[in-house]
């Protein structure tokens, strides 16, 4: 476990249900580069698990052929160190099934970035407190394609204040909003 943290952490990135451009629910696609580097992200700040949630079969297959290439594999062989962060990685049909596993017996609390969220949202300050102390394992819910889709951010414990740069362009990739969230939350201070 994380020594900035008293809970366990998972990380979810949801591929299912998510929304289009056009605010339409869909599912998107499954990137090697998201694999890795969220993986890798995790594994620097000590989460316990990396959930690629995906409804379809062949995505699944994707994730467990990437993920055995490097951690039992070739790229094993080759890149010993990246098989501890690709170890991480799990594949889940839903974001419910990928809680039910990091949980447990117990109930996780789901958190996640707020740029669509209306109500209440948590600083980082104020979740980092939160995550220190003793409670439930905590879901870090990160959406593809053009985010998630309000009930499911609505429906989430924890709601992370939006993640803002220096000018009015707001549209990183997961990857990066991901790696800003567990260094915030995480990283020694």
């Amino acid at each position: 476990m994380n020594e900035g943290a008293a809970r366990r952490i998972g990380v979810a990135l949801v591929h299912h249900p998510v929304l289009g451009r056009d605010g339409s629910t869909l599912t998107t696609a499954i990137t090697n580069l998201d694999i890795h580097d969220i993986a890798r992200s995790a594994c620097a700040f000590g989460v316990v698990r990396f959930y690629l949630v995906h409804p379809v079969p062949a995505q699944q297959e994707l994730v467990r052929r990437i993920s055995d290439h490097w951690t039992t594999g070739a790229g094993a062989r080759r890149i010993p160190t990246r098989a501890r962060a690709l170890s991480l990685v799990t594949v889940s049909t839903t974001l419910e099934a990928a809680e039910a596993d990091l949980g447990g017996d117990q109930i996780c609390e789901r958190w996640t970035t707020a740029a669509r969220a209306s109500g209440p949202v948590s600083t980082y300050v104020e979740a980092r407190a939160r995550i220190q102390a003793e409670g439930p394992p905590v879901m870090l819910v990160f959406g593809t394609g053009w985010g998630l889709p309000k009930p499911l951010v609505e429906a989430a414990d924890v709601r992370l204040e939006p993640i803002r740069g220096t000018t009015d362009w707001n549209h990183l990739s997961v990857r990066a909003a991901a790696a800003i969230t567990l260094e915030r939350l995480l990283a020694p201070r």
